[in-house]
C-alpha cells in the first residue's frame, strides 16, 4: 500500500485487481471472485468489496462473527441466504445485515453470476464460528488459525478459599 492511495477505483481496474477465493472449509462448493475496493482505496477501518459468485456456488461457508458486523447488497442475480438456520431468497436491490452473533452464508441459486457489494468492520482481532464444521477461526492481525470448537469449551477454574488459621 502506498502513502498516497488511489481514492478512485475505476470499474475497468476492478477485475484486474481481484482474486478468486475458495473457503478452506467449503469442500469445493465455496467460490467467489472478490475485489477489495476499500483496501484498494487505502481505507483501513472499513471493508467494502464486490463479490461475484458462479451459479451453484456459495460465497463463504455458514459462519458467525463474534466481533465484526457484515452487510450485503445484491446487484445482480438470485441468492439464498441461510440466516440462523432459515433460508431466505434475495435478489437485486435487497440489503442483508448480519449483526454480530447471527450465523449466515450466501449461495447463488440462479442461472447467472451473483454480483453484490459486501462490507463490514475491519477489526484487528476476530473470532468466527463455523457451526456446521465444528471449527472456530481466530484472527489476530495477519495470523489466522482454525481450531476445533471442542477446544473452546468454557474454562471453569477450580477456585477454593484459602485455609484459615485457627
Amino acid at each position: 500500500m502506498t502513502d498516497n492511495p488511489n481514492t478512485i477505483i475505476r470499474a475497468s481496474d476492478q477485475r484486474a485487481k481481484g482474486f478468486i477465493f475458495r473457503h478452506p472449509l467449503g469442500g469445493g462448493k465455496s467460490e467467489i471472485a472478490m475485489t477489495m475496493l476499500a483496501q484498494m482505496a487505502g481505507l483501513k477501518r472499513l471493508g467494502v468489496s464486490i463479490g461475484r459468485v458462479p451459479p451453484g456456488k456459495e460465497a463463504f461457508v455458514y459462519h458467525r462473527h463474534h466481533c465484526e458486523e457484515e452487510w450485503v447488497y445484491i446487484l445482480e442475480g438470485r441468492a439464498a441466504s441461510d440466516i440462523d438456520g432459515a433460508k431466505e431468497e434475495v435478489g437485486p436491490g435487497d440489503f442483508l445485515g448480519y449483526p454480530v452473533g447471527v450465523a449466515h452464508n450466501l449461495e447463488n441459486i440462479g442461472q447467472t453470476e451473483l454480483v453484490y457489494l459486501m462490507g463490514g468492520e475491519q477489526t484487528s482481532v476476530e473470532i468466527a464460528d463455523f457451526p456446521k464444521h465444528g471449527k472456530r477461526l481466530l484472527r489476530a492481525g495477519e495470523r489466522i488459525e482454525f481450531i476445533d470448537e471442542k477446544a473452546c469449551e468454557p474454562f471453569i477454574p477450580d477456585v477454593r478459599p484459602l485455609p484459615q488459621d485457627e
